[in-house]
This record gives C-alpha cells, structure tokens and sequence, in this order.
C-alpha cells in the first residue's frame, strides 16, 4: 500500500485539499451538539474528519512472546504505544495527519494500559528517544500533547479491556468482561481527569464494538449487567457531573448478538435500538452516536470466513442502492431525522478498505460507494487505521500512512486518494443555528433523572421510580403504560415542588380522575411512579409557565398527538399523549377505579405566554 501523499508534496499534489477547504482554523473549545451536528464554543459547525492512530489499545494476538512481531496483528508491533513512533517523530505524523486533511484523531487505550508501569521498549520508540524509559500511559500523554498543540481534536478510545488485538471473542467483547464494571468506570474516570486540562480533549468513546461472548448476548434496556444503553448511560453522566462537564460522550451502537450459525438468529443491531430507547444525558448537547462499517461485514454477516460465516450478504454483496438503504436504516437515521427525541450527530468512527485490492474489485466499488454514501449524508468520519508499516504493506494494506524503517514515509499514487481528498472536502460549514431539543424519559427499572440541580437535591418522592427532564427542558408528553415520557426544550425553572394531592385544582379538567395540577407559574418537568402507578408530579417555577388557556389531552384509549409526531415516538406500542409545541404541560390525571391501575391517562396542556 501506498501513502495517500507526503507531507513535502501537498503544496503541488492535485490529490490533497488545499488546507483552508478541510481545517477548521482557530476553533474554539469545547464541542457540542446542534441536533444532527457538532459544534464548537462559538456555534461553527466542527465535523469529526478523523483518522485512528491505533497501537496503545494492542496488537498482541493473544498467544506466543509478545515481544515477537509474528504474534502481532499482520507482524505489526505497536509495542504497546500508538503505531509508528519506532519510524518517525511524533510531529512528524502528526504534521501528515494534518497534510491529508484530518482535523481530529481518535486514540484508541485499553484499560489494562492505563495501570501498566512496565516501561516501554527502547525499540518501540527509536524515532522518539524522549520516550524511552516512559510506561504506554505517560508516552500516550505525550502523543496527547502533540496532536492537541498541533490544534488537532482528540477523542480517547477505551478500545479494549486487555491490551490485545480486537474485536473477537477475545475477552474484550464488553465493558465488563475481563473487568468489573466499576474497574471500567473507575478508569474512564482517571482518564477523563487526567486530560481535563486539555480542552482540544473534546470526546469519550466509552467502548469499542460490544458484541456477543461465547455464551451471551449484549443488549440495549433489559436492565441487567449485559445492558449495553443502561452502562453508557450511567458512565456518560459520570464523566460529565464528576470529571469533565464539556467532554462529548460518544456511544457506539451494539456491533454482534446471536450466534452467527445460519438458521440461528443474528445480527448487527448498530444503531437500530436508539429509535425506541434513546440517551438523555444530564448535559444536553453531549451525546454523539457512533457506528462502525467494514466491506466484508455485512447486517448480518459477523465478517468471518469459514467458521462463524453464514450465507448472509456482506455490505461489499450489496447494489449502491441496497448499501444506502441498509446504512440509513441502521445508523444514519439517527442524524438526518430531524426534530426526534433519539436526533443527534452519527460519527462512523471505523470505516477503512485495504488498498491491495486489485481494480474492479468489489472491496473498491463498496469503498466508493460507502464513501459518496458519507458525503450524501453529510456523516463525521474516522478511517482505520491512519499508520501502517511498508515492509508489512503487502499483507496489511489497510493504512493511510506508511513509514519504513529508515523513517521514510512512502509517497506516490493511491487509488483511493482521490475518493478520500473528496472526503475530507466535502460536509457543511460554518455557523449552525441552534435547534430544540428532544429528550426521552426511561424510568424502565429505576430513576431516570436526566436534571442536574434534582440529582443534588433530597429524594423528593421515597420508594418511587422517579423522572426528571434536563434542565432547561419541560415535559411535553407521556405514555398512558410503560412509564416513559418527552421532554422539550425551552424552559428554564428555578424553584421547584412535588404535588401529590388536588391542592392546585383550578377547575375540573378530568371530570372523575385523580389530577395532580402544578401552581400557577409551574409547568412539569417530572413525575413519579410506584409499579405502573402514578405517585406525584414535580412542578417548577417557570417565566415560560403563564396563565392561558388549557385544554385536556386524553390518552387513555389511543394516541393524541400533535400532528407530525414532534419529537418521535417515546413510547413504542404503547399510548401517548402530549401537548402541542405551543403549550406546556401543567397536570397529570388518573383513575383507581376497576380496572384501571392509576396509570397516566390524560395530560393538562396550557397555551405557551
């Protein structure tokens, strides 16, 4: 494989963006998100044009010395640092990330490295003599400080459990094999301190690629220790209110469940699950989502040959048209369906192609295709891997940059160049208007409080299963079973206070029913349940909460709506009601009588001053 370009040839290759067409120049930390997009402190829009630099995770298969390059992945030893640093300086590579238009980089780590103290081999970084003696941890600081003084973005990786090559049924297939969930929190946690210092530390992507183990699945909102939604979840609102409040908090979809055995069940759910069950961090603005595509894996193809091979289709099987319609409906929907309560930006952080393969191939179709799919679609991208090694070139070809021994970075022509320089041009820039935001409610197996000021405040309803929209945000609608709820955005509250009675009843909106009414001046922002039941509702004191007209919305035996469905469907199967984007909701009623069992059936909807 051959280098895409050399950092001393951009300023004549045709191949290579001019720099002010795929920088971002002089943005300003820290990153956030504007619905589908990410952007930084001033609102411009920052698109992740990212590369891996790999090898601090591992390349150690797992049997043999693992100070032999055979035992390594491809007979590449990354000797436990990111790859390269035994060929060239670090501002060397950093300065050809730049020159091939990447802006941000994701460093994969595996939590095994973060307490290794073994120095690393004088061997592993013969470019870079000021790291010897150093352990992986302090030379990945060092590689940290280049990328973010060089104005680059960096996005920490916990790619692995043990620092091995991934992803099989290799002891790294969740958070929590190999180590306990807390070990894995505690460490993201030190990591996440460790770089608060940093603001080009822009983003946490908490697990790379969950999949099946030998005996189990993953999954996305059962509730146990497989529930890949319930752990992001709750590390995610770690990292933000206990380490890093301006941290992105990047989650990847579920990568493998079932047993890739044809007539058994399997598949790639990726992204599929947010429709139903999205994320609702205690910092709005936050979450990214975050999928992965390789050509010869496919929707329900586990990717392997021979043994764990079905006769499913890989994504390389696939028409273009088929192709976009698979990574549309499994990822991408997340970002380009608007106004939803699960919208937010999709970064296709893995995606390469190995660039031996002989033209008219179909690994080089699928690459075109899936690249002008990237463009479309306008998605944040990171290419594995960014660094290889020419001698290995031959049998790994896969890598965007290629030093040898000597430190000579290979140049000359690569068939995917020009594809990747229409890549890192493409995507829109500039400054992006602020949108509303959406937010799911899911209280499914314990208290879902997504506000920062009532996670610091007493337990305003004991015993009960409670939920509470992010700050700033109201209620807008509720399930009349399962518990779950939307919230929108638009409403900041101050004080706050918990009805559990009528003693706000202005007048009889819900003739027959329980009505739990927030004080004049108070809107809804939560509710409390106990089983199915209704318990109490939590008011707060809004200048948006006023004194217009109300209307009762009932749910109770179909859906009631506004039209279009604003902010999607938070409750799947299940009745809802909400108000209209125009009003607030300001009252929860209910029956104990036969039959019924004190579920939410109809909502008080007040005009909007």
């Amino acid at each position: 494989m051959r280098a895409l370009v050399a950092l001393t040839v951009i300023a004549t290759s045709l191949l290579v963006p001019q720099p002010a067409q795929v920088e971002e120049t002089g943005w300003t930390a820290p990153l956030s998100t504007r619905g589908r997009y990410i952007v930084d402190a001033d609102g411009n829009r920052f698109k992740l044009r990212s590369a891996n630099w790999h090898g601090a995770s591992g390349t150690y298969n797992g049997s043999g010395d693992a100070d032999t390059d055979a035992n390594h992945h491809a007979g590449e030893n990354s000797g436990r640092v990111p790859m390269g640093l035994d060929r060239a300086p670090i501002a060397t590579i950093v300065g050809n990330f730049k020159a091939i238009g990447v802006n941000s980089v994701r460093l994969p780590f595996s939590s095994a490295m973060v307490t290794d103290t073994t120095p690393v081999g004088d061997r592993y970084v013969a470019a870079n003599p000021q790291l010897r003696g150093k352990t992986p941890l302090q030379v990945y600081d060092e590689v940290v400080a280049a990328l973010t003084g060089a104005g680059l973005a960096v996005i920490l990786n916990n790619h692995t459990n043990t620092t091995r090559w991934c992803c099989g049924v290799d002891g790294n297939e969740r958070w929590n094999t190999s180590q306990s969930a807390q070990a894995w929190e505690d460490t993201w946690l030190s990591m996440v301190r460790r770089y608060r210092g940093n603001p080009r530390v822009v983003g946490a992507d908490l697990y790379n690629e969950v999949r099946r183990t030998v005996l189990d699945d993953p999954n996305w909102g059962w509730g146990n220790d497989h529930d890949w939604f319930a752990a992001s979840q709750r590390l995610g609102d770690r990292i933000l209110r206990e380490a890093n409040p301006d941290l992105l908090i990047i989650v990847e979809g579920i990568n493998w469940t079932g047993i890739p055995i044809d007539g058994f069940a399997h598949e790639r759910p990726t992204l599929k699950p947010v429709r139903t069950l999205s994320h609702t961090l205690v910092k709005s603005g936050k979450l990214v989502y975050a999928a992965h595509f390789y050509d010869y894996t496919g929707a329900n193809h586990s990717g392997a040959t021979g043994t764990g091979e079905t006769t499913d289709p890989r994504y390389r099987d696939l028409s273009r048209d088929e192709l976009f319609r698979v990574l549309q409906r499994d990822a991408l929907f997340v970002a380009t369906e608007a106004g939803q309560h699960f919208t937010a930006p999709v970064w296709i952080s893995e995606f390469g192609v190995d660039g031996n393969t002989a033209a008219g191939s179909s690994q080089r179709a699928w690459f075109a295709n899936f690249t002008d799919f990237l463009i479309q679609s306008d998605a944040d991208f990171a290419y594995w891997p960014a660094v290889g090694f020419t001698e290995n070139r031959a049998i790994n070809g896969w890598g965007l940059l290629f030093w040898d021994r000597a430190g000579t970075l290979t140049t000359g022509d690569d068939w995917r160049a020009p594809i990747w320089n229409r890549l890192v041009a493409s995507g829109r820039t500039g400054l992006i208007e602020p949108v509303i935001p959406w937010s799911m409610l899911s209280p499914d197996h314990g208290d879902f409080i997504a506000s920062l000021r009532m996670r610091t405040e007493p337990d305003w309803d004991s015993g009960a299963r409670k939920a509470t929209c992010p700050d700033g945000q109201r209620l807008a609608g509720l399930a009349h079973t399962g518990n779950r709820a939307l919230c929108v955005g638009g409403s900041p509250w101050t004080s706050y206070q918990v009805v559990k009675n009528e003693q706000h009843v202005t007048h009889d909106w819900a003739s027959g029913y329980t009505k739990l009414q927030c004080p004049p001046g108070s809107l809804l922002t939560g509710y409390a349940v106990r089983g199915a039941a209704v318990s109490s509702a939590l008011c707060a004191t809004s200048p948006t909460a006023g004194t217009g007209p109300t209307r009762t919305v009932w749910f109770d035996r179909n859906d009631n709506r506004p039209t279009a469905n604003p902010g999607g469907d938070f409750a799947t199967g299940h009745y809802k009601g909400q108000c209209a984007l125009t009003e607030y909701a300001a009252g929860i009623a209910y029956t104990g009588r036969l039959g019924s069992s004190r579920t939410p059936d109809a909502l008080l909807c007040r005009r909007l001053p």
